[in-house]
């Protein structure tokens, strides 16, 4: 996994936990992908230091405007993706939610564009 792979999925997942638990800390996160507290700290420092998020006094994490916007960003290419592998190609939700996973990262803007179009 790259870098700009691994900070899309740690800023999805933190999108996806602020709204399924309203707040998140980096416990959850190490819950939620089964990585260790460690290497998320170390995974949030970093998403801290290039300004995606913010992490208050008492661990609680959330998203600077760039981090949110980033992490909508990736979510609706996830979704659209998975939606498209569906409901237009038929292929089954867990095969679906796997590609879109990894497509997400690299699919270009325009492809996405057309993609969505198609898809509506």
């Amino acid at each position: 996994m790259n870098k700009t792979e691994s900070r899309e999925d740690y800023l999805e997942t933190i999108l996806l936990l602020l709204e399924k638990k309203g707040s998140v800390r980096s416990i959850d996160i190490a819950n939620e992908l089964g990585y260790s507290k460690p290497s998320i700290s170390r995974a949030m420092g970093i998403l801290k230091e290039n300004d995606y998020i913010k992490i208050d006094s008492g661990g609680y994490i959330s998203f600077t405007e760039s981090g949110r916007r980033l992490a909508e960003s990736v979510y609706e290419r996830h979704t659209a993706i998975k939606r498209f592998f569906i409901e237009i190609l038929g292929v089954s939700e867990k095969t679906a939610e796997q590609d879109a996973c990894k497509i997400e990262h690299i699919l270009s803007d325009e492809s996405f564009e057309k993609l969505k179009n198609f898809s509506r």
